[in-house]
């Protein structure tokens, strides 16, 4: 049987130089999706993607050739000047954290699917899932995202000009064999309400050391290009078992987990809605 502690030295050298979680997980869940839509919880008779007309099909092709090519100007041409979204983005973080995305990502690959879609007047409301995924030489080892995010966007004379984030995933992994997690977490929950995290690490521990802990962010747009730091924790069990509490108002949270084994690191990120029922900007149900 192997000495647990002649196994420390492999771990640590997956952690982060500075134990700091970049936001890249958010930046890859936000930019370039390109689901449009005409306002933030407007409840909608939406049509099947077979109906919807050839132009809305073309800018989502575009947008995503243009974010394949790392072509910033041919991207944020689809963007108008007045661009926001729920978290706060403007056009000029948006145009930022794309950037610096790209330079820690260069190879990263966009593919958005259409789900639903509606016509009102001139605009045009559709809902899309898209996914990113991508790798990165880092410290003498490969760094592997994987995004996928649901969204809502509002688009006026060929431009989006809003947009609202319903569900995101991103995972990151780094190392020969990093954990395969399994995350328990609710959507929604209500202001106040308690709820539980759970991010279940699948393979036996065998006699393996697992390092981890977990972290729940309020989402602003400052924290798109903010490094969050962590701190780690021996875990006795195959995983991070937390009970949470939403804040007493509507204010979206990322809940995270970091699990480190001694041949790899896994980090994953899921948004947390958090909703009023007696507010008239309470989003309905998906």
């Amino acid at each position: 049987m192997r000495n647990p502690i002649n196994l420390l030295p492999r771990l640590f050298q997956y952690l982060p130089r500075k134990s700091q979680f970049f936001s890249q997980r958010n930046w890859a869940l936000f930019l370039l999706t390109v689901g449009l839509t005409l306002g933030w919880g407007v409840e909608i008779k939406a049509e099947t993607p077979d109906t919807a007309p050839p132009q809305l099909k073309e800018l989502l092709s575009q947008i995503d050739a243009a974010a394949n090519q790392r072509n910033i100007e041919g991207v944020m041409q689809f963007y108008s000047a007045d661009f926001q979204n729920s978290d706060g983005l403007t056009r000029a973080a948006m145009e930022q954290a794309l950037e610096q995305l790209w330079e820690r990502y260069p190879q990263l690959n966009y593919r958005t699917q259409l789900q639903s879609w509606e016509r009102q007047g001139d605009d045009i409301v559709a809902e899309t899932v898209t996914y990113i995924m991508g790798t990165q030489p880092q410290d003498g080892t490969m760094v592997k995202l994987e995004a996928t995010m649901r969204s809502r966007q509002r688009y006026e004379n060929q431009q989006v000009v809003s947009s609202e984030i319903l569900a995101e995933q991103t995972l990151i992994t780094s190392g020969a064999n990093p954990p395969s997690v399994k995350i328990n977490l609710p959507e929604r929950v209500r202001i106040g309400q308690q709820f539980n995290f759970d991010a279940i690490v699948e393979e036996p521990l065998g006699d393996n050391l697992l390092l981890g802990t977990a972290m729940e962010e309020p989402i602003q747009a400052s924290r798109y290009t903010q490094p969050t730091n962590f701190e780690l924790e021996l875990l006795s069990a195959g995983g991070l078992f937390k009970v949470g509490k939403a804040p007493l108002r509507e204010e979206d949270r990322w809940i995270s987990a970091v699990l480190i084994r001694g041949d790899g690191i896994t980090r994953i990120t899921r948004r947390l809605q958090v909703v009023d029922p007696a507010s008239a900007s309470t989003k309905a149900p998906e």
